[in-house]
């Protein structure tokens, strides 16, 4: 049994089945560069702000008991206004505000795929059994941080939707070049001595029981963290120059 305490997103209301076109009975398996820029296209046009690949390894598929194998991962930013906003009730309501605004136009994605012959199918974003962190990282575009964000380039306040679609030549990145992000974080630690929670054990892992963030909206590992407050590309110019 899962840990009430664990749960993700809490604060967030079901999305609603906005689905207006059914799977094709037998899907297609390959996407044209065209079609894929139409909907990248179609994502920038309701402010996300990109689209990242996944191809689940059978080694994951089995871990997590799953049977998915391509995966879309749509992108955005959440607003700084919500973020720098003290924690309390209300911006609670504000973050599902949000999450349900995105949320909708991930079934018009899905519909777009659908309508073009592929199976899309939207993974639930409250279902506690299955973590789209891990399925994230299968992109080798992201990479998670010392206070357990998970940070894509595009910026360490990005949330995201994800997509099951039977397209099989989705352009993965083969391999991963953030991966000095977590040796950055060992030279930092402002996450860690900044929290008001004191959410860290004794070899500085988080502890999501402590932790406030999805019960009360405490963003201050957000404010604090380079990642935010200059963004990806100075961070990494500033851990080259460490390094020299």
């Amino acid at each position: 049994m899962i840990d009430a305490s664990f749960e993700r997103f809490r604060y967030h209301k079901p999305l609603p089945n906005f689905y207006k076109i059914e799977n094709p009975q037998i899907p297609k398996r390959e996407i044209s560069d065209n079609l894929l820029f139409e909907l990248n296209e179609l994502a920038e046009k309701y402010n996300f702000t990109g689209i990242s690949y996944s191809k689940l390894s059978d080694d994951f598929k089995k871990d997590f008991n799953i049977d998915i194998d391509n995966v879309l991962i749509f992108k955005f930013l959440m607003g700084d206004n919500l973020i720098k906003m003290e924690p309390c009730p209300e911006k609670g309501k504000l973050m599902d505000d949000e999450f349900q605004e995105y949320g909708v136009h991930v079934y018009e994605f899905a519909d777009f795929l659908r309508k073009n012959g592929f199976q899309a199918d939207l993974i639930h974003p409250l279902d506690d059994n299955l973590s789209l962190r891990a399925i994230a990282m299968q992109s080798n575009d992201c990479v998670i941080t010392r206070s357990n964000m998970c940070l894509f380039k595009d910026g360490l306040h990005c949330g995201f939707f994800m997509i099951h679609t039977s397209i099989d030549n989705l352009p993965v990145i083969s391999e991963n070049d953030m991966l000095w992000v977590p040796d950055f974080c060992s030279t930092c630690g402002v996450c860690i001595d900044r929290c008001p929670e004191n959410a860290f054990d004794e070899n500085e892992k988080l502890l999501r029981k402590v932790c406030t963030a999805h019960r009360e909206g405490c963003n201050e590992c957000f404010l604090k963290c380079p990642f935010y407050r200059r963004g990806y590309d100075k961070v990494k110019k500033r851990y080259e120059r460490m390094k020299k």
